[in-house]
């Protein structure tokens, strides 16, 4: 290979890879924590196997050419995958899951007959394979395209920021690909591949702005926008009663997000709210309720050993519990329980 088409080979096959690497966490690892997303994984899998041995066929030609149908096998799932996407980002939890199983064993079915045909009579099912792949591509980017509109002009339902992102890409490789399979672009499958590693790169921008730019306008909401006196007291007076009814600091694994749905407001309100109104973080809040707990059952004589007071105060390690001891009461647990302890009940104990 000379130069050119060195960094060809390079940019196509940096894009493909990174498809497929994006597509697999997406489908294996996420799984189906958001079905929107298991979706976009598998339209990754398959366009990057695609692109992938779209590149290794131009460069080595002389594979054996069952590995390019197998590329094309492959691109037969990319736009079902697409309908679902859409349909998924909008109707959200309304989506069911089960029909769409059966909709890609149907498809499956169909692929597998059309492969058989391929294996017996390969001389005439040669030409006409990739016709009825690209066929059933084209059919479902238009119902895309269609199921689109029609759920932007329906629903109030707001999708992700990233369907129409998606949907523009896969029109653009779909293009890419229908004018390279029909002769109007003389560069073969490796022009598809670098306009898959474009898009694909294009799109890593988009959602990286978005995020950045949501992220912005998150903070300045809600930097602009103080608690007022009337409500922070309000609000104040309503987390000190769910704190004492409830005892949620007992919960070693207590989070201020779990903290801030129990009050019906954001992480963010309720972390403003302690340090502006009351000037603590919300360890220093949370660990402070443990402290007067663990101090009142001291007081209290307790049958409970030190280290198991601190367990059940909600510290989940002994050190922890004195270092914060430690912290805000300026003296160890010992200590303070031995001053509270009255002297006759210190002296019976020396005896014993």
């Amino acid at each position: 290979m000379n130069f050119a088409q060195q960094m060809l080979f390079f940019f196509s096959a940096v894009g493909a890879f990174n498809g497929l690497l994006l597509g697999i966490y997406l489908l294996f690892i996420k799984k189906l924590k958001n079905i929107p997303d298991f979706f976009l994984g598998l339209i990754l899998l398959t366009l990057s196997t695609r692109v992938s041995i779209s590149v290794c066929i131009y460069f080595y030609p002389d594979w054996p050419r069952i590995i390019s149908y197998l590329g094309l096998a492959a691109l037969f799932f990319t736009g079902p995958a697409l309908l679902y996407y859409i349909r998924s980002s909008f109707l959200q939890e309304q989506f069911v899951l089960k029909n769409c199983r059966k909709s890609f064993g149907i498809l499956t079915g169909i692929l597998a007959v059309v492969g058989v045909l391929y294996l017996f009579f390969p001389i005439t099912w040669d030409r006409y394979f990739a016709t009825f792949v690209y066929m059933v591509w084209s059919v479902f980017v238009f119902l895309s395209i269609y199921q689109y509109y029609i759920f932007s002009k329906r629903t109030s339902k707001k999708p992700n920021a990233f369907v129409l992102p998606v949907l523009l890409s896969n029109i653009i490789i779909f293009l890419a690909y229908q004018f390279i399979s029909t002769g109007w672009l003389q560069v073969y499958c490796a022009g598809g591949s670098l306009v898959f590693s474009f898009v694909l790169y294009a799109n890593f921008l988009i959602f990286f702005s978005k995020k950045h730019s949501s992220i912005s306008k998150e903070l300045n909401k809600y930097s602009n926008k103080k608690i007022s006196e009337e409500k922070a007291d309000s609000f104040v007076s309503k987390l000190g009663e769910l704190m004492h009814t409830e005892e949620l600091y007992k919960n070693p694994n207590l989070k201020l997000s779990d903290l801030a749905s129990k009050m019906n407001m954001s992480a963010h309100q309720l972390s403003q709210l302690l340090n502006d109104n009351l000037g603590k973080s919300f360890s220093t809040y949370i660990n402070e309720y443990r402290i007067n707990e663990a101090c009142e059952l001291m007081e209290a004589d307790s049958y409970l050993k030190i280290e198991e007071i601190g367990y059940e105060v909600g510290f989940n390690s002994k050190s922890t519990f004195f270092s914060t001891f430690k912290k805000i009461k300026n003296t160890t647990p010992l200590l303070y329980k031995q001053s509270k302890t009255p002297a006759e009940t210190r002296f019976q104990s020396s005896n014993l």
